[in-house]
């Protein structure tokens, strides 16, 4: 039992961290899934008129090949980047506490790339959602796009945003908000081997 205590101090204070970037992360996706239908609402696209299930129409095609970019994968972009910028803050803020250790730029590049590959991961999870083809499609049976509950970019979206939240919160805790970590690392010079979270 005093092994698991031992884990469970020298690891709290990481997964307190865990704990708050969830938080954070759980408003970022009520965030993400506010502009997804937000712009699924504002975008005069004419999905219907043109008997096209919404946001399923082409964007723009892959030339060579049998793939495009629809419209789904320009929504979930956009919310993405929306809700980046409210999660780096509020990340920055309470979940690392980085603000006064490091300038605000010098770490927004870094969590918007680690955002950006978590993105791209995304992108496969959601096209292999979306896809009629694909043994991961959601069921058209069901998510018909007959209400917003039933619309499955939504779904497909959310379940991408669950997908790529290990990912974010490994990389950004050990690359993007490290000046934290530095600081701690120089105000303790006393923990010699390094293992202090």
């Amino acid at each position: 039992m005093s092994g698991l205590r031992r884990l469970i101090d020298r690891y709290s204070h990481s997964l307190g961290q865990l704990v708050r970037f969830g938080i954070v992360g759980g408003l970022g996706v009520g965030v993400n899934m506010a502009v997804m239908v937000a712009v699924a609402k504002l975008l005069p696209l004419g999905w219907e008129s043109a008997g096209i299930p919404e946001g399923e129409g082409i964007w723009w095609p892959i030339l060579d090949t049998g793939f495009n970019i629809r419209w789904y994968h320009v929504m979930s972009s956009l919310a993405f980047l929306v809700a980046n910028l409210f999660n780096f803050q509020l990340n920055r803020w309470w979940t690392f506490k980085s603000h006064r250790s490091a300038e605000w730029l010098k770490e927004y590049w870094p969590f918007l790339t680690v955002g950006l590959v978590a993105l791209g991961i995304g992108q496969v999870v959601f096209t292999a959602l979306m896809h009629p083809q694909s043994p991961m499609a959601l069921p058209t049976s069901i998510l018909d796009g007959s209400t917003g509950l039933r619309s499955r970019h939504y779904w497909a979206n959310l379940i991408m945003i669950i997908f790529t939240i290990p990912v974010s919160f490994l990389l950004n805790k050990f690359w993007t908000f490290r000046a934290i970590r530095d600081q701690g690392v120089q105000d303790t010079p006393q923990d010699p081997a390094g293992v202090g979270g």
